[in-house]
């Protein structure tokens, strides 16, 4: 791994619940959840993003929420509100993209930023605590940041000292900082691989890095590299700005691993209202649907549909989910799920064909 690299990852904190406070000063210090109707314990649907508050409860994202709502059914339960968080997530992202040459937003509220020109890690922290005062000044969110000479060390930076935190880990305290730290904080180790890795004596990432690699092999195939390296600190990948064209997608990364048909289908069932609301609010029609899956082993992926003709109806949005989301039951745990909808055209925008006025025989 390159030691001259300075990355940074920077993760808005509890995003959708700090927006919902900051549009609403009153809810400040109260438990925030935000996530379908809870319908008084009785309502379908998941949390999407539970403050901070509402974690000491035990709520999390992903979670029934009708669960949530018998955690704490004081807390304040908002609904998704995809255009507030959309249009903030782009003035952070334009504050962001100012202060790097190579810039990655990987979701609606992180992202990665290569700042290896700036020449030193000191500077680095001093370029990050302007980042977070820029965004808190102007948009009064907080947010945390990892800096560390590779993606996956920043990312896991990030979450080491939130809400509000900043953690530099310079080449020479890679190991330091990774050894105590629990083999789930790998990025792709969900529960039940650590359970596995527990088994032979494997607790932290420390240890992993230390495991005789050929057995990691036997026992993981592929995967036992991969999670030795990582442990190990050994991350090529780069910051790279993905190629951009417009789409309207949705994705949710469980608390906890999870292979419930009943939390699945209910997170997919609220993804697919999701999209079609940002679909009709935007004013767009779609003909192309994907659905991305990530699975415990951090493997990710994907299948697509595209239709004959553009539309916006949510019953083909739902119905088309679930027929792709099938394919990925493998009895395997699962980490996220994903919607997006593509191939995009904006209402009204050109004459309809006189066959999508018709029923089919």
């Amino acid at each position: 791994m390159r030691d001259n690299r300075i990355i940074l990852h920077i993760d808005m904190d509890s995003f959708f619940a700090s927006a919902e406070i900051r549009e609403n000063p009153d809810l400040k210090g109260r438990p925030v959840v935000v996530g379908a109707d809870p319908k008084a314990g009785k309502g379908r649907g998941v949390v999407s993003t539970a403050s901070y508050e509402a974690r000491k409860f035990g709520i999390r994202s992903g979670m029934p929420i009708s669960r949530a709502y018998r955690l704490c059914p004081s807390a304040v339960f908002l609904p998704v509100n995809f255009s507030l968080y959309d249009r903030v997530s782009d003035e952070i992202m334009k504050i962001l993209r100012s202060y790097a040459g190579k810039f990655q937003q990987v979701s609606i509220d992180e992202a990665y930023l290569d700042v290896s020109n700036i020449g030193s890690f000191e500077a680095a922290v001093e370029l990050a605590k302007r980042i977070k005062q820029e965004i808190y000044g102007k948009e009064k969110l907080t947010c945390s940041v990892g800096i560390a000479p590779s993606k996956i060390i920043a990312k896991i930076a990030s979450d080491h000292q939130k809400p509000d935190g900043l953690t530099s880990v310079e080449p020479s305290r890679i190991k330091e900082f990774l050894s105590p730290l629990p083999v789930r904080k790998i990025i792709g180790i969900g529960k039940k691989t650590e359970a596995e890795l527990n088994a032979i004596g494997i607790k932290t990432i420390g240890q992993l890095a230390e495991y005789d690699i050929q057995k990691l092999i036997s026992r993981f195939g592929k995967w036992g590299i991969y999670m030795h390296d990582l442990a190990s600190g050994i991350d090529e990948s780069e910051v790279e700005e993905e190629e951009c064209c417009k789409s309207i997608s949705r994705e949710l990364t469980f608390e906890q691993d999870t292979d419930d048909p009943e939390i699945l289908d209910r997170t997919l069932h609220s993804m697919a209202e999701d999209v079609h609301r940002a679909l009709i609010e935007e004013g767009f029609l779609f003909k192309t649907l994907t659905i991305k899956v990530r699975y415990s082993n951090f493997i990710t992926r994907t299948r697509s549909r595209t239709l004959v003709h553009f539309t916006d109806d949510p019953a083909a949005i739902k119905s088309l989910s679930a027929e792709l989301f099938r394919d990925f039951l493998e009895g395997r745990k699962i980490r996220l799920v994903g919607i997006r909808l593509s191939n995009l055209e904006k209402t009204g925008s050109r004459q309809k064909y006189i066959e999508e006025f018709t029923s089919p025989a």
